[in-house]
């Protein structure tokens, strides 16, 4: 049933008194027919007297003076409105609604069934064949990632049937060992059901079961003298603790989505988590259009509405906030599923964990998207005020050194132009023959080997050269280019101040006496201590990577508490020293005899202060 009134100045009174209190969808329109909001109510008649009978914000007030007409649809209930409200918002998409653009469904890793060898392949849309799906991931990238590891892991075939009933000889699939040609047989019906099974544990979420089972055949085969075979189960077990995402999910055994919001700038962002058996599966970011003055519940609640409704669901979702329709909408979805939907803001234990890392999360990449060509545009013409430029710079360097102790000294060379941080043009030098700690020398042939390959290649030089440090480095640095002819590249040394405090910078600028003091709220030096931070980070890291690779061959014989046999239990677990060094310290502590403390000692054992 639809009432409707079209009038150029909308008469709110009159409407209001024909208006029903049953649920329902209201269509607000402007003068020219145009949609300009879809809503839905409980009461329709309380709902919409509401925007005519009480204050309300910018947004909605700019709303209410476009509209000249309401179309109202009565349902039977709110449930029945909500859908109908959803459903209209996808498909008409109203100026002042919060609308989600991206809708499409999401892929899984498909396992045919009722088949002597099965095939393990992916698949989006609807669901027709026989067979076990494993998902949803979040994009087809996560779930390709998922797919090669697990046929590097488990090689069951992937080809189409009409292609495997068709083969007389191996193709290349098992040339580069990721298929082991059953279609020729080459493998019992056995052996391939036994990889198809370790593949289902795995992707059920069982992951330390398929370890443990592999740790068995890997020792049987070695003491049959068949060690090919036990090779085959340690590389096994290597990639397998290397993709194992266990470490903030232990014990959490159901499918489950962890939501979370963040609202600046105008801008909304939402992080989801997918958490399937246990199994960290990967995020997925969103950028909801949004109206301005929007709040975190109400954009959330429009969201997993529209992300939802329609889909195939998990047992529950954990959000950042609880939605105002938070149980109408569990309702809605409950009676979708045919089970119980839970949705909560109440976590402890793990979850809290998980709810956290979402936060932190759609933070981190609402901050990325606000940081856009504007705002890095403001920061560059701050810079070219700061430095008296003819123009803003549109290349930058920066060379930074680190080492402990003099040793494995390693420097770093960052890239940013007018998008950004160029990071497939980042270098970085392995120093060697200076004397230990000499940072002037680092810096000297860092800086040599850097510009006399750009010359020899004619390379892009920079507008602008960054050097980490004070008049000194300056010197150094200004040697260098003098002898390898390089002109027209401003030269700029970024030193500390008092306290090594950030926001009290000195800047040198190479030829002037006088450093250059900006105020700590300055863009122009916000981007000098954004460049910096990033060629320090980028030095210590592939300082610790070299280091790390000198010291591991002796890590585990230094570590208090580790004798021979819980030596011998790690590498067997791990399947070697290397992948020992990837793991985390719950992965550590899972190991026979490791306690929590033991792992943590060895975990800093690999990676030192970081």
């Amino acid at each position: 049933m639809a009432s409707e009134i079209q009038v150029t100045q909308f008469d709110s009174k009159a409407f209001l008194k024909t208006l029903t209190s049953r649920p329902g969808v209201y269509r607000m329109l402007d003068g020219e027919g145009k949609l300009l909001y879809v809503g839905k109510a409980k009461d329709l008649k309380r709902r919409v007297s509401s925007y005519f009978t009480r204050s309300l914000n910018m947004r909605i007030q700019s709303m209410v003076s476009q509209t000249s007409a309401i179309e109202v649809t009565v349902t039977h209930t709110e449930a029945e409105a909500l859908i109908l409200e959803n459903t209209l918002i996808k498909s008409l998409k109203p100026r002042y609604n919060i609308l989600l653009r991206d809708d499409k469904s999401y892929p899984y890793i498909y396992l045919s069934g009722d088949q002597q060898f099965p095939r393990l392949t992916w698949h989006r849309g609807t669901k027709s064949g026989g067979g076990r799906y494993f998902g949803p991931y979040p994009n087809i990238g996560s779930m390709r990632e998922n797919l090669q590891l697990l046929q590097k892991l488990f090689p069951v075939r992937q080809c189409e049937d009409a292609f495997f009933r068709n083969r007389s000889r191996p193709c290349l699939q098992y040339q580069i060992k990721r298929c082991t040609a059953p279609c020729v047989g080459l493998i019992t019906k056995e052996d391939y059901q036994q990889d198809v099974q370790d593949a289902v544990l795995f992707l059920e979420g069982k992951a330390a079961q398929v370890i443990d089972n592999l740790v068995e055949r890997m020792e049987l085969a070695s003491a049959q003298l068949k060690f090919e075979q036990a090779a085959r189960y340690r590389d096994q077990i290597a990639v397998l603790r290397r993709i194992q995402e266990k470490q903030y999910v232990s014990g959490e055994r159901g499918d489950l989505d962890v939501l979370a919001v963040a609202v600046k700038g105008g801008e909304a962002c939402v992080q989801l988590f997918f958490i399937r058996a246990g199994r960290n599966l990967g995020n997925k970011v969103f950028f909801p259009k949004m109206p301005s003055g929007a709040e975190e519940k109400t954009i959330l609640s429009a969201f997993m509405k529209q992300h939802y409704i329609g889909k195939e669901l998990p047992l529950g979702m954990v959000v950042s906030t609880m939605p105002d329709d938070a149980e109408l909408l569990a309702d809605v979805l409950a009676e979708q599923a045919g089970r119980r939907i839970f949705i909560t803001d109440r976590v402890r234990s793990n979850r809290v964990r998980w709810l956290q890392m979402a936060q932190q999360n759609a933070r981190l990449s609402l901050d990325a998207r606000l940081a856009s060509k504007a705002g890095l545009r403001a920061r560059l013409n701050a810079l070219q005020q700061a430095l008296d430029l003819d123009e803003p710079p549109s290349r930058m360097e920066c060379f930074d050194i680190s080492h402990t102790g003099g040793e494995q000294t390693v420097a770093s060379c960052v890239v940013f132009d007018e998008q950004g941080a160029v990071k497939s043009d980042y270098r970085r030098f392995n120093i060697e023959g200076i004397t230990p700690g000499d940072d002037y020398a680092a810096m000297e042939q860092a800086l040599h080997r850097r510009y006399r390959r750009m010359q020899a290649e004619e390379g892009r030089l920079p507008d602008i050269l960054f050097i980490d440090g004070g008049k000194g480095q300056l010197s150094a640095a200004a040697s260098v280019l003098e002898g390898l002819a390089v002109q027209g590249v401003i030269l700029l040394g970024v030193a500390k101040g008092a306290d090594r405090k950030p926001g009290l910078e000195q800047l040198f600028l190479f030829g002037q006496e006088a450093p250059i003091i900006l105020p700590s709220d300055s863009p122009a030096l916000h981007l000098i201590q954004q460049i910096r931070d990033e060629a320090h980070r980028f030095a210590i890291t592939g300082h610790r990577q070299r280091r790390g690779r000198s010291r591991k061959s002796s890590v585990l014989e230094e570590i208090p508490g580790i004798g021979t046999k819980r030596r011998q239990r790690l590498l067997r677990q791990f399947g070697g020293l290397q992948e020992l060094a990837r793991a985390g310290v719950d992965d550590l502590s899972k190991v026979e005899g490791i306690s929590q403390k033991l792992a943590q000692q060895i975990y800093e054992a690999f990676h030192g202060d970081e």
